[in-house]
């Protein structure tokens, strides 16, 4: 039998999996860390946290399969997928780290993003690279590098997200996947699926930052280095394929490769995709090309800054009772007893609605300075209120991303597939289904991402045919069904949802500008 490894880097911890060519998991580790948050609405982190992480998922999970008699030489692969980078970790001319990478959620760049807003062609922006203008771009974060931090940019000679800069670590080579360089927004030209460099140019960002060799997800980047094989316990010259974006890869992990297909990736963020062949960025929602037939197919998605970090930002601030309790308990989980009280809540919480936008707001809202809220609080409501009103309220970001993504799509399936923390909630899964009117299912082992960039490995390398990874090795399992009468309750409350943004803009913004 023959094996790979997947790897996936996400913005709380890594996690890896070793299976063998039939998608059978053999053995798993992870390895947890936070990302530095200096200041309010910023967030980076150097890349040696993930490194470190990298290696010991890596060699934890060889070393596991090796206690059950898996020969490491068959090991034919590794993948390495990572969080959206933002953007990139800035190296200078010996491959040196200069700065932290400022990743996905940080968003800082808000001046930036006027400045391009009112001196950039933004159809032209648009057209180029179908994508619009956010702090969350990684082309506005490296102009806040550029303004702000001007003795890192004078040695920068690249910027890599995290997965290429693993990987170069691991081999030696340089190279971007294409769904990364997509997602950094502004600079790549989706259409011709490479830099643009009249963009670089007119945003004034030199080209040659930008690596040369683009690949495709499926690809070996480079084999691994002597240096690394003892301490992973992998063979000199294990083939090293080159990963993607975490969103997209969860969504290859759940089997989406067709037109129309989406998911749902809930985590500390949300990402909702599909899988579509044309982008229109007036939409106002994110494109890249897919991490399975990118040349042909785009993920295009939209999401939620803080989804699982608003859940755990309630319980870390409100529920301290649950938590102790929690410890005294085989599961040890504060979450269960907090579901447990919020299912005896009626749909709708009482009145009580939540927005989630403890970081700003990315699609549809695209908004910096949007702050988090609680509306229509009365002396009857309780922590379980609340707690419910705030998976109410993500599953709404939810339903206003995926009614933005009707806009543009084909086609979109008749069922919801779930990947991501939110999957263990049966409690959210029905919300979720009542909020959107879809069926939904997740993943029946408890993996998303790591799972994809494994796939990717073992198709990379020709051990699984183009028709097993276009179906896919997960199982998919049906979780909730919408009911009607809750479907009509949560139609309404939608629409007061969507209402509270434009209604509270003005206020949001003179509180975040005191």
């Amino acid at each position: 039998m023959e094996y790979v490894v997947g790897v996936d880097i996400g913005t709380q911890s890594t996690k890896a999996l070793l299976v063998d060519r039939d998608g059978a998991i053999l053995a798993r580790h992870s390895a947890g860390y936070q990302p530095d948050m200096p200041k309010q609405l910023w967030a980076e982190q150097w890349p040696s946290v993930w490194f470190d992480a990298v290696v010991e998922c890596i060699a934890g999970c060889v070393q596991a399969a090796r206690e059950q008699g898996v020969d490491p030489s068959k090991i034919r692969a590794v993948c390495v997928s990572s969080l959206y980078g933002g953007s990139g970790i800035p190296v200078d001319a010996e491959m040196q780290p200069l700065h932290p990478c400022l990743i996905w959620m940080d968003r800082r760049a808000t001046e930036q993003v006027e400045r391009v807003r009112e001196g950039v062609d933004l159809d032209r922006l648009y057209t180029v690279t179908g994508n619009g203008v956010d702090s969350y771009y990684g082309f506005t974060k490296m102009l806040w590098l550029r303004e702000n931090r001007p003795e890192v940019w004078a040695k920068t000679r690249y910027f890599l997200p995290p997965n290429a800069y693993m990987i170069y670590l691991l081999t030696g080579e340089i190279a971007v996947d294409h769904s990364s360089a997509g997602n950094i927004g502004g600079i790549y030209d989706v259409a011709r699926r490479e830099w643009s460099h009249e963009m670089l140019d007119t945003l004034g960002i030199p080209a040659k930052m930008m690596p040369e060799r683009l690949v495709e997800s499926t690809d070996v980047v480079g084999g691994l280095l002597p240096q690394w094989g003892q301490r992973l316990g992998l063979a000199a010259g294990t083939p090293i394929v080159a990963g993607g974006v975490d969103a997209a890869v969860a969504t290859f992990a759940a089997g989406a490769t067709r037109v129309g297909q989406h998911v749902a990736m809930i985590g500390t963020s949300m990402c909702w995709g599909y899988i579509n062949q044309a982008v229109d960025a007036r939409h106002g929602l994110v494109s890249m090309p897919h991490v399975f037939n990118g040349r042909r197919d785009l993920y295009v998605f939209g999401g939620a800054m803080a989804a699982g970090a608003s859940v755990a930002w309630y319980r870390d601030q409100f529920c301290h009772e649950e938590i102790e309790a929690a410890r005294a308990l085989p599961h040890g989980d504060p979450h269960v007893l907090l579901e447990s009280a919020a299912a005896r809540v009626a749909a709708g919480s009482d009145g009580a609605l939540f927005l989630p936008y403890l970081m700003g707001e990315r699609s549809p809202v695209w908004d910096a300075k949007a702050s988090g809220a609680f509306i229509g609080l009365s002396l009857g409501h309780t922590r379980a209120h609340l707690y419910r009103a705030v998976l109410e309220g993500v599953a709404f970001a939810l339903e206003h991303n995926i009614e933005a993504g009707r806009q543009g799509a084909q086609a979109l399936e008749d069922k919801l597939i779930v990947v991501g923390g939110a999957a263990y909630s049966g409690l959210w899964m029905q919300i979720i289904a009542d909020v959107t009117g879809y069926p939904v299912f997740t993943i029946e082992q408890e993996v998303e991402a790591a799972m994809g960039a494994a796939l990717l490995a073992a198709f990379g390398v020709g051990l699984v045919s183009e028709e097993t990874a276009r179906g896919g090795w997960s199982k998919l399992v049906e979780r909730a069904r919408p009911d009607a009468a809750r479907r009509a309750l949560y139609a309404e409350r939608f629409e007061v949802y969507k209402g509270l943004y434009p209604a509270l803009k003005p206020f949001m913004h003179k509180l975040r500008s005191s």
